[in-house]
């Protein structure tokens, strides 16, 4: 409804308003009317003097001066007329009065204006109130958002962690900026530029950086919006929209998750006509067709180029594809300095160990993590934010926040310690393995305790030696409970440590090269390929031999970390002991163990009540133990 029926309909609510309190309140003549036979006894008793007949309607005055008012009985009466003349009443006559032509027309014509008036209100309901938007009618409008370059304030300084992106969309800005700089030499701007990268790493921010650099218009739409259940409407949406932009040139026109309209052709079930293909099609005339769009630069995001037209990633419609990767540890300081400017922080929150400690975050992950570290601040009434709240943050985020209201039995406390133990322990004696960061027995999410390690910079491969020491450590856990209870003693909290170890030795033998019998060959194609079901490219005795060889690395695995844990058997018993009294140590405090030293008190640390913790067990009856036990960020899978 548009600002003009809605003005219209308040003041006719309101003159009803005040036509009825002026009514109510307004004096009501007096009524001085008398029936038909009284006024003709008045008129035979000589107390009338004059009257004037008007149809049916008898106005009269007495001899007294009073007004009365009488209604003729609708018969004729000709005796009437003889009994005023006899008795000398002056008698008058009032001309009937006739309604105006206008009048009649109206009338006649009120109900037709009426019927028309509603139906045309609702026709511009349905059009959205005539702007085109929000109503049924205007399936063919574009519902692209506009933004003019003083609305934008974002900007390159406001993007970080994507410094080779930035590069490559810079000479858009100078392009939009100073457009005969490139035209005077002959170059052509790309019309089309397709961002590319996993979910939350900047692309939509990136795209306003641009247009809010270059002081241009900014439409903004999702690849959703142009498909709709009736054929053709995304076409004329997409007509529309760029009809929009060449108002507005130069401009930017930004389509965010276009895979939603740009899928390869062909798959559809109306034979090449449905809807989501004529959308493709006129997106792709639009984009490099007979008429030019000068000016007019598109610019698409989506993290499955995979599933995009071939015709839509040709020269002449997107021209460049921008790759937005995860950012490194570099630019993850970066991203945590950029969120961090609008947070008070100590002087002892160091960002770069926060960046070594998320590896694999996503620009937003870290908007998160800061996020996660004010509102914890704010929790504990403090007016700077700590290195503890983002560390407290962080592991919310990448493990789950802490079940304290679970209550542990005292025997479940001390076996998830040892459990840890086992963990820290091994990774912190096998060789190039990543520096032990925290371990607690606080429950998080599923597991029960949690063993964290900090990789001292990003890693992008892994060889042998390193895979080794993980499939170590990740039998540590296990094996510390069949030191101290027996091989009768050791629990189900090992289950997705030996679920990650086989996988990962597997991956050694048939995908990754790394067994010397089997060679540098890739057995299965995908993990789809289980043993024992679908089709394998390899024989049964190959694949005994695959079995064989995953079965002697890990017991190889199991037997190192055997013999380390029983050398610092006293180790791990003190480890237990300190778990138990602190429930986390930290780094510091794990130094301190493994060099056989005092350990040192948390420097935050408050004794809390040891039994507020209890045990559970996860939905298929198992306890559920340290899912988290690997390398922040798990184990490399695939090289």
């Amino acid at each position: 409804m548009n600002d003009l029926a809605k003005n219209l309909i308040v003041w006719l609510i309101l003159a009803a308003i005040l036509m009825s309190v002026f009514n109510s309140f307004s004096p009501k003549p007096e009524d001085n009317s008398i029936d038909y036979s009284t006024f003709v006894n008045e008129v035979r008793n000589d107390r009338v003097s004059e009257v004037v007949i008007a149809d049916l309607t008898i106005y009269g005055e007495r001899n007294d001066g009073s007004k009365f008012k009488s209604i003729r009985p609708n018969i004729q009466d000709p005796k009437l007329m003889d009994d005023l003349v006899n008795h000398n009443v002056k008698v008058a006559g009032k001309e009937r009065e006739e309604p105006s032509l206008i009048s009649k027309l109206f009338v006649a014509a009120f109900p037709i204006l009426l019927i028309l008036g509603i139906f045309v209100f609702f026709m511009r309901q349905m059009q959205g109130g005539g702007g085109g938007k929000g109503g049924p009618m205007s399936f063919g409008k574009s519902k692209a958002k506009l933004l003019t370059g003083d609305q934008i304030n974002t900007t390159f300084a406001d993007v970080a962690g994507v410094d080779e992106a930035k590069e490559d969309v810079a000479e858009l800005v100078e392009f939009l900026s100073e457009p005969s700089k490139f035209q005077r030499l002959g170059g052509r701007i790309p019309k089309g530029v397709l961002m590319v990268g996993p979910p939350g790493t900047g692309k939509t921010l990136l795209a306003k950086a641009i247009s809010g650099e270059a002081k241009v218009p900014f439409f903004s739409i999702s690849g959703s919006d142009f498909v709709e259940m009736f054929v053709g409407v995304g076409a004329s949406r997409v007509r529309d929209m760029f009809e929009q932009a060449k108002k507005q040139s130069p401009c930017i026109i930004f389509i965010d998750e276009i895979d939603a309209v740009g899928r390869h052709r062909g798959g559809g079930h109306g034979g090449g006509n449905d809807e989501r293909e004529q959308t493709l099609n006129q997106l792709l005339v639009e984009m490099d067709g007979f008429e030019g769009n000068e000016g007019v630069i598109v610019i698409a995001a989506t993290n499955r180029p995979d599933v995009l037209d071939k015709a839509l990633l040709r020269p002449g419609r997107f021209d460049r594809q921008v790759y937005v990767s995860l950012p490194d540890i570099r630019g993850r300081e970066q991203i945590l300095k950029v969120h961090a400017r609008k947070v008070p922080l100590e002087d002892s929150v160091d960002l770069s160990i926060l960046a070594r400690g998320t590896p694999g975050f996503s620009g937003a992950d870290l908007a998160n993590l800061v996020n996660e570290a004010a509102l914890f601040s704010a929790r504990g009434n403090r007016r700077v934010v700590t290195m503890e709240e983002f560390e407290k943050a962080r592991d919310k985020i990448m493990m789950g926040a802490e079940r304290r209201s679970m209550v542990m039995s005292e025997k479940e406390k001390i076996n998830t310690a040892y459990h840890e133990a086992g963990h820290a322990i091994i990774g912190r004696l096998v060789p190039e393995h990543d520096p032990v960061h925290k371990v607690t027995i606080i429950p998080r999410g599923r597991a029960l305790g949690v063993t964290q390690y900090l990789p001292e910079e990003d890693r992008y491969s892994m060889n042998r030696r390193q895979l080794f020491s993980q499939l170590c450590s990740l039998f540590g856990g296990r094996i510390a409970e069949e030191l101290v209870g027996g091989f009768d003693g050791v629990t189900t909290g090992a289950s997705n440590d030996i679920e990650r170890a086989t996988q990962m030795a597997r991956n050694m033998v048939t995908k990754w090269g790394l067994n010397e019998k089997m060679g540098p060959i890739l057995y299965g194609e995908d993990d789809s390929q289980a043993p024992g079901g679908g089709n394998t490219h390899y024989s049964e005795d190959t694949s005994r031999e695959i079995d064989q060889e995953v079965k002697t690395i890990l017991n190889d695995a199991y037997t190192k970390a055997t013999n380390l844990l029983k050398e610092h058997r006293d180790v791990l018993d003190s480890m237990k002991d300190a778990l138990m009294e602190y429930e986390t140590i930290d780094a510091d405090q794990v130094d301190d163990l493994m060099n056989r030293r005092q350990v040192r008190r948390p420097r935050d640390w408050d004794k809390k009540d040891s039994d507020n913790h209890s045990g559970g067990s996860s939905e298929d009856g198992v306890n559920s133990s340290s899912e988290d036990d690997s390398p922040i960020g798990g184990p490399v899978e695939d090289a």
